[in-house]
């Protein structure tokens, strides 16, 4: 839970920058998945604290995994944003049962979901290959 609840962190985090880069047409869906990972963030610090834990701060900034100088980098961060992700909640799906695999489960879905909207394209498994292809398997770190 506190890996997801990291990712989210981080995630947040890189929405803010795709927010400020990415042209009009695309402000919408990136104001959404703000909104939509800001929630899941919210319900992972919840579910921390319901198993007796004490949910990890976000920290003050993490390193991005290029820079984004354009609409066009925005829009390949938020597709990365989502693939990365979405292998935490493929984690997640694979660590839990019950109710808490079947939100994990939706998260993963969710996040699949919003990265072909940003790439176009589908990959056959989300959360599993995205991950095989980069080293990290993580969100964007803390810097």
């Amino acid at each position: 839970m506190q890996a997801a609840l990291g990712a989210e962190h981080a995630v947040v985090y890189g929405y803010g920058v795709v927010g400020g880069k990415v042209e009009a047409a695309r402000r919408t869906d990136a104001r959404a998945a703000y909104d939509a990972h800001r929630a899941r963030r919210d319900e992972l610090a919840r579910a921390v604290r319901d198993l007796g834990g004490t949910p990890d701060a976000a920290a003050p900034a993490y390193a991005l995994p290029f820079r984004v100088k354009d609409s066009g980098a925005a829009v390949r961060l938020a597709a990365r944003l989502e693939e990365r992700v979405a292998g935490v909640y493929s984690d997640l799906v694979r660590a839990t049962t019950g109710d808490r695999r079947a939100a994990a489960a939706e998260a993963l879905r969710e996040a699949a979901v919003r990265a072909v909207r940003w790439r176009g394209e589908s990959v056959a498994f989300p959360g599993l290959a995205e991950r095989a292809a980069t080293p990290s398997s993580s969100a964007p770190s803390p810097s």
